[in-house]
């Protein structure tokens, strides 16, 4: 008769002699009760007084009731019927009864001096706690959850907080993943401990909630940068008299502002207020409109002063009067910047005294300005002397929509314009 596993569950194990050299062979350690199942090769443990496998096989089936593997071909279901008594009840779960069993595991069996005694329920199952060697340590390996290599943070959006915060206000990962080890910084951030105390730094600071998205894609190494020195950092903006709300409009206007040091900042604004002769309280107003003056090189800023004063001929109180109303032009393209005074000055005939009085011509788009004087030029208005009566200020020149200056300026229909437009 053949037993399963769940039916030797079910038979008390003893003690088995097995040879110290042979221990290896064995592989692991199995109950006496368990060794119907095991195929010829595992039988090498059994003490020398075997002679061969057919004695064995004899002996284990006079012993135990149990025959082997080996035999199922050679006699095929014989002495089952004296051996055991089979009986299924309705669950379908059998029964046996040996007397021989039960007569081997009550007497005492006496093994030569050279075996060894191994209590095989007595070897313990292996400690989650237990400690492993270095070797099998490195032999260890867990998959990653995040790939290794990846070209863009799609990968580890699903997988890191900090990603799906920052996407959730609104900030463009597509534009800061294209930059140079920004994205693989933005993967080692930990939100609650570095991105979570700066935006409530900026909170308290003034930027609104809007701003923060655009603000984080333009400089996301302001979440690198220590409270200390961002406080620090504010701290000398307002010993300078700029109000709160100025400063949290100028880290709107300029992300990058709170990232140079207080050294930086000081340097910048005493050299704009020495270069330009202005107060302090008019240097504070064109700083806090163009806070990036701060920020920037310095080199555009002198080559655009030296063009207003040599090249264009302005008088330093002009150039004082047009970088208090328009400071773009202190950053502003000189090609771009030397074309538009070519124009207003040379062929409309402004003088300077007029571009000065109104200098945001000089910050409009070249092609407005020309298509608009010669429409005016076509119809007979082009008059900007402050004497004519038909009198057209540079500002309304530049500055209003294309319906408003042709119902108010040109007097004519915006078709009209339009028409003239496609002759150019």
């Amino acid at each position: 008769m053949y037993l399963c596993r769940r039916c030797v569950g079910f038979l008390h194990a003893r003690l088995m002699p097995v040879k110290a050299q042979n221990w290896g062979n064995l592989g692991y350690v199995l109950p006496l009760a368990k060794l119907c199942y095991l195929k010829q090769p595992t039988l090498r443990g059994f003490p020398q007084g075997y002679q061969n496998l057919s004695q064995r096989k004899k002996e284990m089936g006079q012993s135990c009731g149990i025959r082997c593997l080996a035999d199922q071909q050679a006699t095929p279901h014989r002495q089952t019927s004296d051996i055991f008594e089979q009986k299924k009840d309705s669950n379908d779960i059998t029964t046996f009864k040996n007397s021989n069993l039960h007569h081997i595991a009550s007497t005492q069996v006496s093994f030569p001096a050279c075996e060894t005694f191994i209590d095989l329920d007595a070897v313990p199952c292996p400690s989650p706690f237990e400690e492993i060697s270095e070797q099998d340590a490195i032999q260890i390996t867990v998959p990653p959850g995040l790939p290794p290599v990846t070209f863009t943070l799609r990968d580890y959006v699903d997988k890191s907080e900090t990603l799906q915060k920052l996407v959730q206000l609104g900030v463009n990962l597509f534009k800061l993943e294209q930059r140079r080890n920004v994205g693989s910084m933005l993967v080692r951030l930990d939100f609650q401990g570095d991105v979570s105390p700066r935006l409530f730094f900026l909170k308290d600071l003034g930027v609104e909630d809007t701003q923060l998205g655009p603000l984080l894609s333009k400089n996301p190494f302001i979440l690198t940068e220590s409270l200390e020195n961002l406080q620090g950092r504010v701290s000398y903006l307002k010993s300078k008299k700029f109000s709160s709300e100025a400063v949290a409009a100028m880290v709107s206007k300029a992300p990058y502002l709170l990232n140079f040091s207080v050294e930086r900042m000081d340097n910048r604004l005493g050299f704009f207020q020495q270069q330009l002769g202005l107060s302090a309280q008019k240097t504070r107003d064109v700083v806090t409109r163009l806070p990036r003056l701060l920020c920037g090189s310095i080199e555009p800023v002198k080559e655009n002063l030296k063009v207003c004063e040599l090249q264009f001929g302005f008088r330093k109180n002009e150039i004082q009067h047009i970088v208090s109303k328009v400071p773009k032009v202190l950053t502003a393209n000189k090609r771009k910047l030397t074309q538009v005074f070519d124009f207003v000055h040379n062929t409309m005939g402004v003088p300077h005294s007029l571009i000065a009085k109104f200098p945001q011509v000089l910050n409009a788009k070249f092609i407005r300005i020309k298509e608009r004087h010669l429409f005016l030029d076509y119809l007979g208005r082009a008059h900007y002397e402050p004497a004519h009566p038909n009198y057209i200020s540079l500002q309304r020149l530049v500055s209003l929509p294309d319906d408003v200056f042709c119902t108010e300026v040109a007097l004519v229909s915006l078709k009209d314009f339009e028409r003239f437009q496609k002759t150019l």
